[in-house]
């Protein structure tokens, strides 16, 4: 493990993995709260090998690791986390990885003759449970990785089905970037006094992040955009990817579109898509056959996507915790990123309070050519009167609307 370790490009521990591995190994459940990009990954991932090799082979195989992930991306990408990291060990530990939105008969398939380690959305497992294709008596270690936004997803009832199914002694990890009153209740009922390894922190202390906010009038974002990608993306840019995020699908395709027109190798990515299209989206990107990615809110969590210099909030998220995961796509292992953020009139106010919420201030820029003419909004009998800017702002709440839940839905 060392070894793929190294191979990986893995010379020392992150915080979050120093903190956290020693406690794994000791046999402790563990409480892990890290921002995006921390390595929390390859935190739980190493121990969770080291329970195999300690483990004896068994033939049909159970079950005796366990992911439980939001998203069929964040699934995939675990999933080739274990893969990488367990190449190299005597024998061949069979890594499961399922999920909904595609047919289940393939999955079924694959865990005939059963598995060490399944990587799971909650839907597909329990729809799996149930065709008798996998069974959960066996699970030693389990890990509820982002379980904030498995909450945010309406996974609370499948949840609660799971861990009627698992044994009571056992050994879980819980891994979330916010810890809500949901978050906290969720670990209460599920760890037993756990190690807490609390490494969060608001992307406004992290220096590998540069965060930049553009005033812009709304008609002139895409070919502010075009301008920002052929400065800061140019040719002699050692990596000219980007990430842009927008609020809708309909946003996706559309500004995808404008840009393959002006010679840029674009692409859409959003919930609508085929799980094969969204695949092939997210491997051409990471192969730099795809320059741009344009997508919406799915994207903001669990994709690494190595060495990204650049993410666009070409529309703001509407929940000020989506920009942290939003931003937190760049400047990853070390390397440094920016962060760009386009400032309309009408959405001043708005990022005003996403700089609360994170407890740092922007600086706004103007650039030469893209001079703003709009005026921020006023709304009367308000603190903000007179100055044009909305005093709420129109941002979310810390509680996610159904309409909300359902928007990100998709995805899993």
């Amino acid at each position: 493990m060392q070894q793929a370790v190294q191979a990986l490009g893995l010379h020392a521990p992150t915080p979050v993995q120093a903190a956290a591995i020693p406690a794994l190994l000791a046999g402790r459940d563990v409480l892990v709260q890290a921002r995006t990009g921390s390595g929390k990954t390859a935190a739980f991932a190493l121990p969770l090998l080291q329970a195999w090799l300690n483990g004896r082979p068994e033939v049909p195989r159970p079950v005796e690791g366990l992911v439980l992930v939001p998203t069929r991306e964040l699934a995939l990408q675990v999933g080739e986390t274990l893969r990488e990291l367990g190449r190299r060990l005597p024998g061949l530990v069979k890594v499961a990885v399922v999920f909904g939105g595609v047919s289940i008969n393939p999955q079924m398939m694959g865990l005939r003759g059963g598995a060490d380690i399944v990587v799971a959305t909650p839907g597909r497992l329990l729809d799996l449970v149930r065709h008798n294709a996998v069974k959960l008596d066996r699970v030693r270690s389990l890990v509820l990785d982002e379980a904030d936004r498995l909450l945010d997803l309406g996974f609370t009832e499948e949840l609660a089905e799971i861990q009627a199914l698992l044994p009571r002694e056992r050994q879980t990890v819980l891994c979330s970037a916010t810890f809500p009153v949901a978050v906290k209740t969720l670990a209460a009922g599920w760890l037993q006094a756990p190690e807490e390894v609390r490494l969060a922190s608001l992307m406004a202390t992290r220096s590998d992040i540069v965060q930049r906010a553009i005033r812009i009038d709304t008609p002139q974002r895409t070919a502010l955009l075009k301008h920002l990608l052929a400065t800061v993306c140019g040719p002699e840019a050692p990596d000219r990817r980007a990430m842009v995020f927008v609020a809708t699908q309909h946003s996706t395709e559309h500004v995808s579109a404008k840009l393959r027109q002006a010679g840029v190798h674009a692409a859409a990515f959003h919930g609508a898509l085929s799980h094969g299209a969204r695949t092939g989206a997210l491997q051409a990107f990471k192969a730099g056959e795809v320059q741009v990615l344009i997508a919406t809110d799915m994207a903001a969590r669990g994709l690494h996507i190595e060495g990204l210099p650049l993410v666009v909030n070409y529309d703001l998220p509407r929940a000020a915790e989506d920009y942290t995961h939003r931003i937190g796509r760049t400047g990853r292992a070390g390397r440094e990123g920016q962060a760009v953020s386009f400032i309309t009139a009408e959405a001043e106010a708005h990022f005003r309070l996403i700089e609360k919420r994170q407890g740092v201030r922007v600086v706004r820029e103007t650039l030469p050519g893209f001079e703003p003419a709009e005026v921020p909004p006023t709304v009367p009998g308000h603190a903000g009167a007179g100055t044009g800017l909305d005093p709420n702002g129109g941002i979310k709440g810390r509680r996610r609307s159904k309409k909300d839940r359902l928007r990100l839905s998709d995805c899993a």
